[in-house]
């Protein structure tokens, strides 16, 4: 073997052990690489407090936080229904402050616990990124979900396979595989991922153009052009249908199924 190649190699090897070392898998440092190469990654959530985050629940004002079910611990920010005897269809949705427009959200999140008895069948390892969203302030107070578009988080056991990082549409539509579509979920491509896994998720925002998920480094579904319009749209909603969603927030949701997040990080994007 040629000299310099072989060192080349030994230093490869030796930075390598270095990134395992300091705790970063191989597929997590294959995506920092690969997305975050240009720009900074700045941190939403401080591991501290929720500082910057607003909760909207069903049946509860903007900024009420029923039974402390969000929360933080130990540099978690956890969704937490150990005080709650029934869910009770409370809905929730916890809001950062600033509107965005064309950006890359990184979410590292994992599935704990079980679900609440008395909740919906469909919220089984069900929880979601909202992207695009109205305002908590602007929601009706027994408004189940915000008008956005839902990347939803679905987790896998034993008996029940479900993907993850896919699109779900209440109040909005959009468009898929280049064709508009009033479907109000569709199914990614993603690998199945169990209770206690840390899943690596990126949304890539552009504005009004496209919708990006890639999971732990794979591309898993696009969309493109989100509209205001179809299933679940308030009445009186104040954007009328075909109102193309170039910007809004971002919001993590629950739905009566513990779930925990130990990153949440954007990285601003050039229009």
């Amino acid at each position: 073997m040629n000299r310099n190649i072989l060192v080349l190699l030994l230093i490869a090897v030796f930075f390598s052990f270095v990134r395992n070392a300091e705790g970063q898998s191989p597929i997590a440092d294959h995506k920092q690489s690969a997305i975050s190469q240009n720009g900074e990654w700045i941190p939403l959530f401080n591991g501290k407090n929720l500082d910057g985050w607003t909760l909207k629940v069903t049946g509860y004002q903007s900024g009420e936080n029923p039974l402390n079910g969000f929360r933080v611990e130990n540099g978690i920010l956890k969704i937490d229904y150990s005080k709650f005897d029934k869910f009770n269809g409370r809905f929730g949705h916890l809001f950062y402050k600033e509107k965005l427009s064309s950006y890359i959200l990184h979410v590292e999140y994992r599935f704990v616990g079980e679900m609440l008895p008395d909740a919906p069948s469909y919220c089984y390892r069900n929880s979601g990124v909202m992207v695009h969203s109205q305002s908590p302030e602007s929601m009706d107070i027994d408004q189940n979900w915000p008008v956005s578009i839902e990347v939803q988080l679905l987790g896998s056991t034993d008996s029940v396979k479900q993907t993850t990082a896919n699109f779900c549409t209440p109040g909005t539509t959009v468009y898929f595989k280049d064709q508009p579509t009033n479907e109000h979920c569709i199914s990614s491509n993603s690998k199945y991922f169990p209770d206690g896994e840390w899943v690596n998720l990126d949304i890539v925002v552009q504005g009004g153009k496209t919708i990006t998920n890639i999971v732990n480094g794979d591309t898993v579904l696009v969309c493109s052009k989100p509209q205001i319009g179809g299933y679940l749209l308030p009445k009186k909603y104040p954007l009328p249908e075909g109102t193309l969603l170039e910007d809004g927030f971002i919001a993590l949701q629950s739905e009566g199924q513990p779930l925990e997040f130990r990153r949440v990080d954007i990285k601003y994007l050039d229009k």
